[in-house]
């Protein structure tokens, strides 16, 4: 268990929604296993907002959340336990309308290894 925190890498993802695009957060690199631990976000246009969250592995596209409602100056944790991403998935966020929301992810990135 210590080798594995010794080998992790902690990542704070910063992310400002200006378009209604699915914007890449975040690529889980080659063998690594990834723990999203948190991820925030906040409304600053004091105006109601949604936001989708989805999981993207080669082509297949899984919805997280769809539409999430954030309020008007609002701030919402979207995850209660740990997300685990596994080599090349991709989370993708989308605003319901572009230059309100901001998103803060919490990631740790294990390497895997081949030794026992």
């Amino acid at each position: 268990m210590a080798n594995v925190l010794s080998t992790s890498r902690l990542k704070n993802v910063k992310t400002d929604l200006t378009t209604t695009n699915a914007t890449t957060v975040y690529t889980c690199p080659a063998l690594t296993v990834s723990v999203i631990q948190s991820m925030i976000v906040s409304e600053d246009s004091n105006n109601a907002d949604t936001i989708t969250v989805t999981i993207t592995n080669g082509s297949d596209v899984f919805s997280v959340y769809k539409d999430k409602a954030v309020g008007a100056k609002g701030t919402v944790e979207l995850f209660t336990r740990d997300l685990i991403l596994t080599s090349s998935d991709i989370i993708k966020v989308t605003a319901g309308t572009a230059n309100r929301l901001h998103v803060i992810t919490s990631i740790v990135e294990i390497p895997k290894t081949t030794a026992a």
